[in-house]
């Protein structure tokens, strides 16, 4: 016989033992207990994405500059997705916009279907490079004055209410010129 198989041969054909079951819990036939355990947790979104929202909350939009193409990402990142370059200038940007593209949704956050349609879309940051912007609710408007290339601009939340979320910009709003 090989190692292996004397080895195999001499472990117990079956575990001893009593099984409990379901049952044995619920006529107490054994003792057992609950415990819910307390579970703490955080996670950090990084430096980009936390400079990002501590801006938000102070009622501000904030991009970051590549070192190598110079492109302004909003939301900024740590190293630019097109040339892989690294980023560090931080740049103060408009809390407009112009609307890249935007859907009408006849749901709600529940799935449930809605008489008004919730109007939602992505809005390209004015001073940030072309194309970067963020996706983001509309509101002050009917869905029907909705359109592509429409400036925008952001409605805060008051700023005792605000925590550092994409929230605390309400929606985006028609944009016309020289309102502040």
């Amino acid at each position: 016989m090989t190692e292996k198989k004397e080895q195999k041969e001499s472990y117990p054909k079956y575990a001893p033992g009593t099984h409990v079951h379901d049952k044995d819990i619920y006529e107490r036939k054994i003792t057992y207990t609950w415990w819910e355990p307390e579970v703490q947790y955080s996670w950090s979104l990084g430096p980009a994405m936390s400079r990002f929202l501590q801006e938000l909350k102070a009622g501000k939009i904030i991009g970051i500059k590549c070192n190598r193409c110079r492109r302004v990402i909003v939301p900024p990142r740590m190293f630019c997705e097109y040339c892989y370059g690294p980023t560090s200038d931080w740049v103060y940007l408009k809390d407009t916009g112009t609307v890249e593209t935007f859907s009408l949704s006849y749901l709600d956050a529940d799935a449930r279907r809605i008489e008004e349609p919730i109007l939602i879309g992505v809005i390209s940051i004015d001073g940030a490079s072309p194309k970067h912007g963020f996706m983001h609710y509309f509101g002050e408007m009917k869905p029907e004055e909705l359109k592509i290339g429409m400036k925008v601009k952001a409605v805060w939340k008051p700023e005792n209410e605000r925590e550092g979320s994409i929230t605390d910009i309400k929606y985006f709003k028609p944009f016309r010129g020289g309102e502040e």
